[in-house]
């Protein structure tokens, strides 16, 4: 008998679940108010009534609840997120159960299969569910405590009449869906469509069912039909699924499939499992999924799931390098580890053979001269030694003192004991015997000494057995042979720990020095970031992947000044990214009363670079696109890297292995600071019989090709961890001797970027970008457009750097016409030189790019040349004593004054007059004053010989002129100096002032070419240092006269004597400023895009 509920109150599951109370039940006896011979489709009607309440439409009980008590509640029906025991039975049809038999294949989509079966309660259990039920008569909800506590309140009673009419329930249900779907084969039938879906709107998380008709479809005489898809026009999750044969009239098959939560669309074709394909006339069949995501959150999604593929492959790739890097550690800790043990032993063996001569004279006394007592000792015993004053040279010595060690002196003086007359003593034999009381040291085989008339460090007078020492056996000694191995091990031990300590220590200062380098990059980023900001900046001022940026643009400082509107054009990864360009967006005012204007965009995920111009009008107009080269700012975060470049320099100077100038550090140290960034750098270079080969690695054959009526072998190496192809013409170019200098150098350099060109043409290389620097291989900005452009280097941009325009101008002119960009080392030298008439023409594509130097080799911090390593930490400590070296290195005067250090060429350039009487105003000033260089013009070079003469007889104490080319001592002149003097005439960059900060030296320079561009001198470039991200480091002056020298100089000693505690802060500013390639490397590539464009 059931037992039916009737709510009082309003019911709620919400309610239900929250209240404490127990509802009120009233039971009635019975079944519905109705026959039992009551229609299904009343029984539809009245499901379709109750389920739209949105609360439980249903708690059938049997009639047995009273008497047993229930543990918990169960709910039949699918698991989902919804609260257990309250989840939606879904019925399919019969067709989905032949499916299920007869599919076996592989389904990437994992699709879920939905029973049609409704599983039925076991015992006398309460089934609950919140929709698809039918409910009997007036209801009322229990506390779900009470239901779990099993109340004996309630009757449970499970009858057959709800079994059949839970039966009929379903059979209705599927009636239903039949007659829907019968519904859609007719209309699609009649419309001549082959293929429908059913419910109609596909929906994500869900099932779907798809029809084909055979008969309609080109697989209309196949047995086997298949569908094979995936979702979001075939980029989601891949499947194949048999299709069987339906109930439906005509030919009609079905499959189910199940819809992923991420889908927006559902691509799919037909087949017959091998060749024969129904693909919609080629235009394949696709069904639209409404309520999920769009086709942009699925891109965003798929590129959330690459980022966590990429995390996790680089965690994967992360543990891989740390177990590698580990098997590498305990491989190189057993090579060490024997390498120890065989130094130990050698280092025992050599010891056993020095001990050999002491125990071969060791004897237990001396007649008249010495004994000991008791003559039976051991190690570690005190014993008393005796010694006969008279017997020796110390006879009429007033004190006597042994000077002793153990096993010939292996430890040195490790006994040091004042002797007492015996006569104090009452002692028969006292009368000229002298004793002292010792230790016999731990390990001695043979005890070592000399007599003395005083401690060690005191003594004149000695007794040491006509320099043969005195030795004593230890009677009871260990054995040799134990004494040896514990000696072998104790060794061993000495060794180890030494050599732990090593490793320590240098783990400790890669760690610091890895940490400095990127602390340094960081800065430089940011301050990069920041140098802009009078024009463009954002906020925040790092661009994260996948949040907004605001961009604040001043037009006042660019050509959109005056303009009534400005608009922004942007995109993102160089204008290459998918979504396209941007929305031209017009600016507005920004809220901090500014000149700036400001617009907001959102950045996607997988961007690595923001890249925007800006507008006068919404359709163009006047643009600001930065002279060419477009606004660029790095995205951090995101999952996509910038493709790299191919970068190729063809040059004829490269640090260390053929360096004549600045231009072999430029070529070494850009190409390296561009690999850094993830980019792929090549060199070619000849093969000089002078190259220094000791810094090429891994130098072999790589092939040989033939151009210019000779055979050119072609060499691979490495130098300076960059790839080097070395060209080496069978015809002796390049078997000089010398890199310049030969009469005929513009036909070698000519042939040399000719057969590079050939190189890259004949080995299928395609760069990016030539680079090729100065006169030496300008000709192979025009070769390459005359001979290669159309031949296979057709995506090959060409950009030329000019070092020094006082060398072949007329090669330079040329370069300039044909490069597709062209840079000189520094700004302002730029602007020195742009009234040149090879330069003039071509200002559009011509920029300056200030140098760097190479952080790695030039390093206070791990300079093998200094006495301390330091950074700016203890910049005052670590330059003290590299002044203190250095004074007694060159013979100086050890005293606290201001030194000034030189390092140059001696030419005309360099400001030779202006060096001299910079030395005599050091001098005057109660300076040190330091030169380093010489003179490849002989005139001069004696002309600083004799002044060299001059100062060091009248000031030896202060002066030194070192009249030839010195690396270690450069370094120490760096470390040690004060100040660093750079009087210029003209300075296309210059590197030596960036050194000079490098190791905390202020630099004092003449305001030309790259050292204003470097230089902010402390007194009257404050707001141009500030313009850079900056503060002043120096001392400058205009003029190239004595009295412009005299006035920085001044100020610069001055500072020294007057204001200590400033000076010093101020070498550490110096110290923290980052003059390495971390910027230019950054607007190379800038650069290089540009070309490509």
């Amino acid at each position: 008998m059931d037992v039916c509920w009737r709510i009082q109150r309003p019911a709620s599951l919400g309610t239900v679940f929250q209240e404490k109370g127990r509802l009120k039940i009233i039971t009635c006896i019975g079944f519905l108010p109705r026959s039992k011979s009551f229609s299904v489709s009343s029984i539809a009607s009245l499901e379709n009534q109750y389920r739209s309440n949105g609360f439980l439409h249903q708690i059938t009980a049997s009639a047995d609840f009273s008497r047993k008590k229930q543990g918990r509640m169960s709910a039949s029906g699918p698991k989902s997120s919804a609260p257990r025991g309250f989840g939606r039975r879904t019925t399919v049809g019969s067709a989905q159960k032949r499916t299920q038999k007869k599919n076996g294949e592989k389904d990437s989509n994992a699709t879920s299969t939905v029973t049609n079966e409704v599983s039925k309660l076991p015992e006398a259990k309460v089934d609950v569910q919140q929709q698809g039920t039918v409910v009997f008569g007036e209801r009322n909800v229990l506390d779900v405590s009470e239901i779990e506590d099993g109340s004996d309140h309630v009757d449970k009673k499970t009858t057959e009449d709800d079994e059949l009419l839970e039966r009929k329930l379903k059979v209705e249900r599927e009636n239903l869906r039949r007659k829907e779907i019968e519904a859609l084969a007719v209309e699609n039938l009649v419309r001549g469509d082959r293929m429908f879906v059913y419910p109609p709107s596909a929906k994500p998380d869900d099932d779907i069912e798809v029809f084909l008709n055979r008969n309609l479809s080109t697989l209309n005489n196949e047995s086997d039909i298949l569908i094979m898809g995936a979702f979001n026009e075939w980029r989601w999750k891949s499947f194949t699924r048999r299709l069987e044969k339906t109930w439906l009239h005509g030919d009609w098959w079905s499959c189910l499939l199940h819809i992923p939560k991420e889908a927006y669309k559902m691509d799919f074709v037909f087949f017959n499992g091998q060749s024969v394909y129904d693909n919609n006339d080629s235009k394949d069949f696709c069904v639209e999924v409404k309520g999920g995501m769009d086709k942009v959150e699925f891109e965003n999604f798929l590129l959330e799931e690459k980022y966590r593929e990429q995390e996790k492959l680089a965690k994967e790739e992360a543990e891989r390098e740390r177990q590698e890097e580990e098997k590498r550690r305990i491989e190189a800790r057993k090579a060490a580890v024997e390498a120890d043990k065989a130094q130990a032993k050698a280092e025992t063996q050599k010891r056993r053979e020095m001990l050999q001569p002491a125990l071969q004279k060791a004897v237990i006394s001396a007649e008249n001269i010495w004994y000991i007592e008791p003559s039976n000792f051991k190690a570690e015993d005190k014993v008393k030694l005796y010694y006969n004053k008279s017997s020796g040279p110390l006879a009429y010595a007033k004190e006597i003192w042994l000077h002793g060690g153990f096993n010939n002196w292996v430890d040195g003086v490790s006994i040091v004991e004042k002797l007492v007359d015996a006569e104090l003593k009452a002692d028969p034999k006292s009368r000229d015997w002298w004793f002292a009381e010792v230790i016999v040291p731990c390990g001695a085989l043979v005890i070592d000494w000399v007599f003395a008339d005083g401690p060690p460090k005191g003594a004149f007078l000695y007794d040491n057995n006509s320099y043969q020492d005195f030795h004593a056996l230890v009677p009871r000694r260990t054995s040799e042979y134990i004494y040896w191995l514990e000696e072998e091990n104790l060794v061993l031990r000495k060794l180890q720990e030494e050599r732990r300590l090593k490793e320590e220590a240098m783990r400790v200062k890669m760690e610091k020095t890895a940490r400095l380098k990127a602390e340094t990059k960081e800065r430089t980023l940011k301050k990069f970031l920041l140098s802009q900001k009078d024009v463009v900046y954002t906020e925040p001022l790092e661009i994260q992947a996948g949040n907004p940026v605001t961009v604040f643009y001043n037009p006042s400082n660019t050509i959109l000044n005056g303009k009534p509107e400005v608009w922004f054009r942007g995109s993102f990864n160089r204008w290459t990214h998918r979504l396209g360009p941007l929305p031209p967006q017009k600016m507005e005012a920004a809220d901090d009363g500014s000149s700036h204007v400001t617009t907001t965009a959102k950045v996607p995920l997988d961007a690595y670079m923001m890249d925007f111009v800006f507008s006068e009008k919404e359709d163009g107009g006047i643009f600001d696109n930065r002279n060419g080269l477009d606004y660029h700012l790095p995205v951090m975060g995101g999952i996509a890297k910038e493709p790299p470049l191919h970068i190729v320099h063809i040059a004829v100077e490269m640090a260390p292995i053929a360096k004549v100038g600045g231009l072999g550090d430029v070529v070494t140290s850009l190409s390296r600071a561009v690999q850094e960034l993830n980019h792929n750098v090549d060199i070619i270079f000849p093969k000089y019989d002078c190259l220094k080969h000791n810094f090429v690695k891994d130098l072999v054959f790589n092939r040989s090709y033939h151009w210019g009526g000779t055979e050119i072998k072609v060499w691979h190496g490495k130098v300076e961890g960059l790839s080097v192809y070395f060209l080496d013409p069978q015809n002796g170019l390049f078997q000089r001797g010398c890199v310049y200098g030969c009469a005929d150098d513009a036909g070698r350099f000519g042939f040399f970027c000719h057969a590079a060109l050939e190189f890259l043409l004949q080995g299928g290389f395609h760069p990016d970008i030539l680079h090729c620097h100065d006169w030496s291989s300008a000709p192979v900005s025009w070769l390459f457009k005359d001979h290669y452009t159309h031949y296979g280097l057709i995506k090959t941009r060409v950009v030329f750097t000019i070092h020094n325009l006082e060398f072949g101008a007329n090669a330079i002119g040329k370069a300039m016409t044909f490069s597709d960009k062209a840079t000189t080392v520094s700004r302002t030298y730029a602007k020195e030189v742009a009234g040149n008439s090879v330069i003039s023409p071509h200002l559009y594509k011509f920029h300056g790019i200030i140098n760097g130097i190479d952080p790695d080799i030039w390093d206070p911090y791990n300079d093998n040349f200094i006495p301390i390593p330091y950074t700016s930490e203890n910049v005052v400590e670590g330059k003290s004593a590299a002044k203190q070296e250095l004074q007694n290195r060159l013979g100086l005067k050890n005293a606290d004054l201001p030194v000034v250090g030189i390092i140059t060429r001696l030419t005309h350039q360099k400001g030779i007059h202006l060096i001299k009487h910079a030395i005599w105003r050091t001098l005057e000033r109660n300076g040190q004053v330091v030169l380093l260089g010489s003179a490849p013009d002989p005139r001069i070079q004696n002309d600083f010989v004799n002044l060299a003469n001059q100062l060091h007889s009248t000031h030896g104490d202060r002066a030194r002129l070192v009249l030839t080319y010195d690396e270690p001592l450069s370094h120490l002149i760096y470390a040690g100096a004060d100040f660093i003097l750079v009087p210029s005439i003209f300075e296309p960059c210059g590197l030596t002032q960036l050194i000079a900060m490098r190791y905390g030296a202020v630099p004092v320079v003449r305001k030309t070419g790259g050292l204003y561009d470097t230089v902010f001198d402390v007194d009257h470039d404050k707001e141009r240092a500030q313009a850079q991200v900056l503060e002043p480091n120096g001392f400058s002056f205009d003029g190239a006269d004595a009295p412009g020298v005299d006035y920085a100089l001044n100020r610069a000693i001055s500072a020294w004597y007057d204001g200590r505690e400033w000076f010093n802060s101020l070498c550490k500013t110096v110290m923290e400023q980052d003059w390495s390639w971390n910027r230019p490397a950054l607007e190379y590539i800038e650069l290089y895009h540009s070309a490509r464009k």
